[in-house]
């Protein structure tokens, strides 16, 4: 199975409402969709969100690396050796992680099609099926009240609450939310950066005397300032999660080697795909340390690769995939079934796409 041709599409999806974080308000899903064409006639799929704010990919950009450095490197490879084709796309350019992810998992799509197996079985193969929270859009604190009613009353008993706007809102806002979905749902926040250090121990302090019972707080200061992650984590009783910290396996290494983080949440779009979030997995393994799998706001393609490797693997134990229930339709025919929380996946090869609809492909 060699590859013959790497296409190029663009997808846009709009969602239900709004998704606003302390970094951006987003109205649509703008992927890029990435095609892998070989000589059998199988096809992989792959796909990308331009996220600059968070990795730094542009739809140009990611469009301006597959065509000017990575197709003429992986045409004419053969799916065989496929740790070759892996090697040589992580070495085609630096960084980029997103446009490396969209190709990695079409990649990954073909490799469970020439072994007529299901990516997650080949990858480890712990479950199919798992429970995914949802995330509340930063807002007043009536309004995400509001929305967290409507997600409790959808069957969510997992809430990723999203804050990092003003410290003093944001503790209004967990009481809102706390108040109207009482205690039997489970209340994560993420801050998107959005704290000082002290701030966000002085702010995580309120919550644990007022008895919010956070589950955890996400990446609650700035994505470079590991100091302050770590003086966070031991000053707080919540447990920290590293998000915008780890984009790559030697920055979780340093995570764990450092205990900056009490979790990792692992996103192929930061990290490049399942190839580098497997080593992150196997390191996360050593260090005893649980990880969560997260997702940008992208469509069912990345967010199903995501999905085969939460079931292959033990170590991820905390789902943030709700990117597809977010919005207003789902143009991908195949891949992960999503039932409101539950996600599972059918026994399909490969990553099991049949069809994407509305895709613009690039000629």
């Amino acid at each position: 199975m060699k590859i013959t041709d790497i296409r190029l599409g663009y997808l846009s999806v709009p969602l239900k409402q709004p998704f606003k974080t302390a970094l951006r308000t987003v109205n649509s899903v703008e992927d890029v969709i990435v095609k892998i064409e070989t000589d059998t006639g199988h096809i992989g799929y792959g796909e990308a969100p331009p996220t600059g704010v968070i990795t730094g990919d542009t739809t140009g950009a990611i469009i301006g690396a597959v065509e000017e450095h990575i197709r003429k490197r992986l045409i004419g490879l053969d799916l065989e050796n496929f740790e070759e084709i892996l090697l040589t796309l992580d070495k085609s350019l630096v960084h980029n992680t997103s446009t490396k992810a969209a190709v990695d998992i079409a990649l990954y799509d073909l490799y469970g099609q020439m072994f007529n197996a299901p990516v997650y079985k080949l990858l480890g193969g712990y479950r199919k099926e798992i429970i995914t929270d949802i995330t509340i859009s930063v807002d007043t604190p009536e309004k995400m009240a509001a929305d967290s009613i409507d997600a409790v009353k959808l069957g969510y008993t997992t809430l990723k609450i999203k804050v990092g706007v003003d410290a003093e809102q944001d503790f209004r806002r967990m009481k809102a939310v706390r108040e109207v979905v009482g205690y039997d749902v489970q209340l994560r926040i993420d801050a998107n950066q959005g704290w000082k250090p002290k701030e966000a121990v002085r702010t995580l302090k309120a919550m644990e005397d007022s008895g919010l019972q956070v589950e955890l707080v996400e990446q609650p200061v700035q994505a470079q300032d590991i100091e302050g992650l770590k003086f966070v984590t031991d000053q707080v009783s919540i447990p920290v999660m590293a998000d915008e910290s780890v984009f790559s396996p030697k920055d979780a290494l340093m995570i764990l080697h450092t205990r900056a983080a009490d979790m990792i949440n692992i996103k192929l779009m930061k990290c490049g795909g399942i190839h580098q979030a497997l080593k992150i997995c196997a390191m996360a393994e050593i260090y005893d340390v649980e990880c969560m799998i997260g997702c940008m706001l992208e469509a069912k393609v990345s967010i199903t690769a995501a999905v085969h490797l939460a079931c292959a693997k033990k170590i991820i134990t905390k789902i943030d995939l709700d990117g597809p229930v977010l919005c207003r339709e789902d143009p991908v025919q195949g891949g992960a079934i999503f039932e409101h929380s539950r996600i599972s996946l059918p026994d399909t090869a490969g990553l099991g796409f049949e069809h994407i609809n509305g895709v613009v492909w690039k000629s």
